[in-house]
């Protein structure tokens, strides 16, 4: 596996960084890998590289780079609320979704494209999946908001991972995506908000392990 920092650039003109990963041997496809409200962090990067360790490239969009390049933050107090401040009250959606499509715009080629989102990437994933062309299907952990944008219809396959502990996002909702998303898998894990993420105290080894085995049999079923 390999990485490295790559340069991207929206239909608006905005230039910003991706952290992409490449596999030894010939990829069976390509991810883009949508960060959650910390960046571009250790976490994504490493994200990134297990799926470039299961033969995958891997891209990660520097989402927040609209606000202030090269953002990292870790995952309590004052760098959660500015995650918080930037996903919700700074980044436009739209452009969000611009940047995105500029991330499966640099994959597509050779390759089929999927996407997988984390926490403000899971709904950023449900999003594009809705709206953005050249991907095959979609994968959103934990997003929060996606109930309040089921209005919505997805264009491509998507598959769903909450957390029943997460109180983020009640079970309410959870079963509103379910119900509304009748041709998606929603898997539900006694787990809570975050539990992919080995950086975090909520971090879940054996619901992490089953969601990525999952993610990976979607990919391999859409991608391949």
């Amino acid at each position: 596996m390999t990485s490295r920092q790559v340069q991207l650039s929206s239909a608006d003109e905005h230039l910003f960084k991706g952290y992409l990963a490449e596999p030894d041997q010939p990829a069976k496809g390509a991810i883009v890998v949508i960060q959650e409200i910390f960046g571009v962090n250790a976490h994504i990067r490493e994200v990134c590289d297990g799926y470039a360790a299961d033969g995958y490239r891997a891209l990660a969009p520097a989402l927040f780079d609209r606000v202030k390049p090269g953002i990292e933050l870790g995952y309590g107090g004052s760098d959660m609320m500015q995650g918080v401040d930037i996903a919700r009250g700074k980044l436009r959606i739209n452009e969000t979704l611009l940047d995105i499509q500029a991330a499966i715009d640099y994959l597509n080629g050779d390759h089929k494209t999927g996407l997988v989102g984390y926490c403000f990437g899971g709904l950023m994933s449900w999003l594009a999946s809705c709206e953005l062309a050249g991907i095959e299907c979609a994968v959103s952990y934990y997003g929060g908001g996606v109930s309040g944008e089921l209005d919505r219809s997805a264009k491509v396959p998507v598959l769903f991972h909450f957390g029943r502990l997460d109180a983020h996002i009640p079970m309410a909702e959870v079963n509103a995506v379910a119900e509304a998303c009748l041709d998606s898998d929603v898997h539900v894990y006694e787990a809570d908000h975050g539990f992919n993420c080995n950086h975090r105290a909520s971090f879940d080894a054996a619901a992490a392990d089953l969601a990525l085995s999952r993610s990976l049999e979607f990919f391999a079923a859409h991608l391949d």
